[in-house]
């Protein structure tokens, strides 16, 4: 039955119209000879007729495409694409049907051609992004042919025996005849007499005359005066939305076809030149006639997520510092077991060495008495023999023994054989009472320690039983260290004595030290000669300007900006002390401590970095215990050392801490800037014990120090005097310093520290004794002839009171009178030799901290990588301490999302461009002002532990790192805000990536600011940078060099990255807007990789910026 009616259906269709359309369509492809349908009354063959004008509308892209592509390839990516977003009119074809029956069949007569089309776009463009009424006169419409289709909204049609070819992209055709109003869904131009369709997104019905005002609304034009015949027709322009926005089809409403216009239904919204009505998200509200959804409750709850996860973050950070700090606990309790099983096992493997021993000699004489029969009067030789030491001079430094000993030795072994070594007890005796010259007079576990301990009661200085003593704890070290079988060779070698291992040796000689300041010739020190040795702390004393740091800077070889003369010689060899500095120590006179760590991550990260790199875990905890415990830290190991803000340990404990850092890394050198300046006598006493018990181990120590007590003075064991302009008074050991200026006439008062008397003559405050001769502008001249150094010329004036007999042949370079100091030069003279010393001191810098040395210290110190890892953890640590100031930063975020975003609404003419700059200024200025207390607070740190020898991009790249953190979260948080309250139509995450690419890129350049500047002017460039540069981006009157300017500028390109993301999304209606738009900002689409690819370009660049000067620009 069904197939019955189909096919009385199709009997009742027409036969000749059917065959007029497939000849058509197969002759297409060559010229389409019939352009009129007479069948346009036939209901069922108007449709058909529809389509095939649809198709031949299409087949118009494949000749406007080039054109399209060389001048508006910067607002279109895809031709075919976009075409059919703005003319894909398969899914209703009504209003050509509707046309069709109008123009009774002669639709394709009115259809504007190629070229009518490219001059309309053409005329469009080049009277820029608006459009005037009119276009230019054509052949058509000029001043001498007006017909009434060159009106707005009115068309015509071509003679009856001329064909209208679509594709025809050179000429416009004749077309004056048979005028009447545009259809429905058609544009006519005013200027033109042919129709376009209006595309996509569009609403043209016919205009309706307004009697009031005369005009044809929807539309803005009005009817040519004087023709009272002529009628408002359809649209008549598509241009920009600024310029026909009434042909839109308006927010709130949504436009299927070009002719029909719906309102939007509740639950959904409609956008300005919609085609279709969108669902809203859930949670969300949308009330009939919605231009756009309410999504401020997402905003809402990710506001409230976000606080939530701040505050967590927040109270739980001290919990995860704690459950770390108490998982190193247990690592610290592991390596404390360990050693106790370690020396436990060595107790064992000491008995069995001593059975082994008495095997060794019972062989040893069984073959001696096999091969000589005198030898069997010896038998006890042997024994004397393997405890004896090695012959050498060290043997001479050590101290007698009593010859009782011995015997009282051997008894006390027989009985307490498990006892332990008594050293301990008595390094802990020598430093409670430091000037006791008793010997070894007490009991000593070791054998071997014993039979080393020389015979006789003899007295000894404390130099002598420090060194003894730290040979014996090396030695028990390197016994430690022994793990061989007990095979005959073994067995031998046990029997003899084990090779000390020691710490690396430096001994420091200088001679005619002389430091001079460049430019202004200015004596910082000058003809200094001495010594300071290991195992032994000297003291370095005199009045302000002595040059007392200066001299230790020279030592450590830190000095710059002065010419320096004389020799240093290290250990014999004149050698750089940047060689040395993995084991050199050097404790700057300011607590250098790193504020929201605890004291005991503070040292276990100076420990990880500078120990050997090969030095198992459990002895570096040891090493740290070690320090803990000698500086009095035990208490307080868990503290946090506290900053400006925050209350942390005290003063004194603080100023351990920072002694502390250097000491955990076994130095060989420890040199020390007024380690006591600040303390009070207990506390000062406590770090002089641990500077002795570092000493005691061979450490070389010199330190500067200001008004010491007499106990504490009594505990060094060289001074070093100076006087004003750096020259010495006296060095040498501390017991003989009042016996040489006793002998020079002055005497120190009863009741009166000796320092301070004698730093009081060197100030001029105290006079010498009216018995003495001497001036205290003589002392140093005094020294010189002592020791028979030679005078400078220029010193010799101060010589006049000193005994000829005396003076010797030291006085025979004559000062010469006629020699004197430079004229006066003039300003311009002085200005120019200041900026010579300004120049000469940056390059001097600079030089040194590019100075590449050879490494002779024989340490291996963790790599850049290890290094890294280290930073990283202690990174994370201080800004897991610092949550309140990243909650801080966060929630301005969101307040700044949340105004800009409510403020700035988008608007569609400009793509949300105002909006997308306040962005660019407002993330930039809060991002650049808290990346700059990334460098700006550390910078001394990094000073103090670059110069110690850590990598320096090992600490770069940890922060960068760390803040990599805020470059992912903080554009999260900001668009949480703005992106749901200004709703934009790009997506979250394009809006996201450019976001995450800007603060990038502002991230490096405040990294440069914080490293180059002081922190005031940072922050000033800071804020002022986004804006003025921002400015230069956005000017529209560009000319060559403010163009040049805009493209230099980083805003220019988050901007055009934000607006070509979001012009994306506009299509079909908006595509004249967006090409006018784009292209008065001089934007391009295709860009938008291009615009990201510069931000991070900028980043690094800026961030190699910002490490060149780290490594360049330090303070000396």
């Amino acid at each position: 039955m069904e197939m019955r009616n189909a096919r009385a259906k199709l009997r009742q269709i027409p036969i000749f119209p059917v065959i007029v359309i497939v000849v058509l369509s197969f002759s297409w492809g060559v010229k389409c000879q019939v352009d009129d349908y007479n069948q346009s009354d036939n209901p069922e063959v108007v449709p058909l007729f529809a389509e095939l004008v649809y198709n031949r509308l299409s087949n118009l892209t494949a000749i406007l495409s080039p054109e399209i592509l060389r001048k508006l390839s910067f607002c279109i990516k895809d031709v075919d694409a976009d075409w059919n977003g703005a003319f894909n009119f398969s899914s209703n074809l009504g209003f050509l049907s509707s046309c069709i029956r109008k123009t009774r069949g002669d639709l394709t007569q009115r259809l504007c051609t190629a070229a009518e089309i490219k001059f309309y776009f053409r005329s469009f463009f080049e009277n820029g992004r608006k459009s005037t009424n009119y276009l230019k006169p054509n052949i058509n419409c000029n001043l001498t042919s007006w017909v009434p289709g060159c009106e707005p909204g009115w068309g015509c049609s071509v003679p009856s025996n001329q064909k209208v070819d679509l594709k025809n992209s050179q000429n416009m055709p004749l077309r004056t005849l048979d005028c009447q109003p545009c259809c429905e869904g058609f544009f006519c131009p005013h200027g033109i007499t042919c129709m376009i369709p209006c595309p996509l997104g569009a609403y043209c019905p016919l205009a309706k005359l307004n009697k009031t005002t005369g005009i044809c609304e929807p539309y803005r034009y009005q009817l040519p005066p004087g023709n009272p015949n002529h009628t408002c027709g359809g649209a008549d322009i598509w241009a920009d939305a600024g310029s026909s926005s009434e042909v839109f089809c308006s927010a709130g409403s949504y436009c299927p076809t070009t002719t029909q216009k719906i309102p939007c239904s509740s639950g959904h919204y409609c956008r300005t030149g919609s085609t279709t009505e969108t669902r809203c998200f859930k949670l969300t509200s949308c009330d009939p006639n919605t231009a756009n959804q309410n999504i401020h409750a997402y905003g809402i709850m990710l506001i409230a997520a976000l606080s939530t996860l701040l505050l967590i973050i927040y109270n739980c950070s001290d919990q995860v510092l704690t459950t770390r700090e108490r998982r190193q606990a247990k690592s610290r309790e592991a390596a404390a077991r360990s050693a106790r099983e370690t020396a436990q096992a060595r107790e064992r493997w000491k008995a069995a060495k001593d059975v082994a021993k008495k095997h060794a000699i019972g062989l040893q004489a069984q073959l001696s008495r096999t091969f000589s029969r005198r030898q069997s009067v010896r038998k006890q030789e042997p024994l004397k023999v393997l405890g004896q030491p090695k012959s050498g001079p060290d043997v001479a430094l050590l101290p007698p023994m009593p010859s009782g000993a011995s015997q009282q030795a051997s008894t006390s072994s027989a009985t307490k054989k498990k006892e332990p070594s008594n050293l301990t007890k008595m390094m802990q005796q020598l430093e409670e009472d430091p000037s006791s010259n008793e010997g070894f007079n007490l009991e000593i576990g070791d054998k071997n320690i014993k039979k080393n301990v020389p015979k006789g009661k003899q007295m000894h200085t404390r130099s002598q039983i420090f060194k003894y003593a730290y040979g014996q704890l090396e030695k028990e070290k390197a016994q430690q260290q022994q793990n061989k079988n007990l095979t005959f060779s073994g067995v031998i070698s046990m029997a003899t004595d084990t090779e000390i291992k020691t710490r690396p040796v430096i001994e420091v000689a200088f001679k005619d030290l002389t430091l001079t300041l460049k430019g202004k010739n200015k004596h910082l020190l000058r003809c200094v000669t001495g010594k300071i040795m290991p195992g032994r702390v000297s003291a370095v004393m005199g009045p302000s300007g002595a040059g007392k740091t200066t001299f230790l800077n020279a030592l450590a070889g830190k000095a710059t900006g002065c010419t320096m003369t004389g020799l240093i010689l290290i250990n014999g060899k004149i050698e750089p002390m940047h060689s040395y500095k993995k084991i050199i120590g050097f404790v700057p006179q300011d607590d250098i401590v790193h504020g929201n760590l605890t004291v005991e991550e503070n040292l276990w990260f100076s420990a990880k970095c500078r120990l050997a790199a090969d030095m198992p875990k459990h002895d570096k905890v040891l090493v740290v215990e070690r320090v803990i415990e000698s500086l009095g830290l035990q208490a307080v190991r868990d503290s946090l050392v506290g900053t400006v803000e925050k209350r942390g340990i005290s003063g004194g404990q603080r100023k351990r801490v920072n002694v502390g850092l250097e000491m955990v890394m076994e130095p060989s050198l420890l040199i020390l800037d007024e380690p006591t300046s600040g303390l009070d006598s207990s506390s000062s006493l406590l770090l002089i014990r641990a500077l002795r018990r570092e000493a005691l181990e061979g450490v070389n120590i010199c330190m500067v120090v200001h008004q010491p007590s007499y106990s504490i003075f009594k505990m060094f064991d060289d001074l070093i005097l100076l006087a004003k302009g750096g020259l010495t008074v006296y060095h040498g050991s501390v017991k003989k310093v009042e016996e040489y200026f006793a002998n020079l006439g002055i005497n120190v008062p009863d009741r009166v520290n000796p320092p301070d008397h004698f730093i009081d003559i060197l100030e001029g405050i105290v006079k010498p004794s009216t018995s003495s001769s001497v001036n205290y502008k003589q002392l140093p001249l005094r020294w010189m002839i002592h020791n028979g150094y030679e005078i400078p010329p220029d010193m010799q004036q101060n010589a006049g009171g000193i005994d000829t007999s005396v003076r010797g042949t030291n006085l025979r370079n004559e000062a010469n009178p006629s020699d004197v100091g430079p004229g006066e030069r003039s300003f311009a003279g002085e200005l120019w030799q200041d900026v010579k010393c300004t120049v000469e001191l940056k390059r001097d810098n600079i030089q040194h901290n590019f100075l590449v040395s050879k490494d002779l210290s024989d340490r291996q110190t963790p790599g850049v990588f290890r290094q890294y890892r280290y930073f990283l953890g202690r990174l994370g640590k201080q800004r897991l301490r610092e949550a309140r100031m990243q909650a801080v930063d966060f929630l301005i975020l969101l307040l700044a999302g949340a105004c800009l975003g409510t403020l700035a609404k988008v608007s569609d003419e400009t793509f949300g461009a105002l909006g997308y700059t306040y962005t660019v200024i407002a993330v930039s200025l809060l991002c650049k002002i808290a990346a700059l207390r990334s460098f700006a607070l550390d910078k001394l740190h990094y000073w103090r532990e670059s110069a110690s020898g850590m990598s320096g991009l090992a600490y770069f790249l940890a922060k960068d790192t760390i803040d990599h953190f805020n470059t992912v979260i903080k554009p999260l948080v900001y668009l949480f805000m703005f992106y749901f309250f200004n709703n934009p139509r790009s997506s979250f995450s394009d809006n996201y990536i450019v976001l995450v690419f800007l603060v990038y890129c502002v991230t490096g350049i405040a990294y440069a600011f914080a490293i180059f500047l002081e922190p005031g002017p940072a922050q000033l460039w800071s804020v002022l940078l986004p804006v003025v540069l921002t400015l230069i981006a956005t000017q529209q009157e560009r000319g060559r060099v403010v163009k040049t300017l805009a493209s230099l500028c980083y805003p220019k390109w988050a901007l055009e990255a934000f607006v070509i993301a979001n012009a994306e999304r506009y299509s079909g209606v908006w595509l004249v807007t967006r090409c006018g738009s784009l292209m008065s900002s001089d934007y391009d689409l295709h860009d938008w990789g291009l615009c990201l690819f510069v931000l991070i370009a900028y980043g690094i660049v800026f961030r190699i910026i910002a490490f060149f000067c780290m490594v360049t620009f330090q303070k000396k």
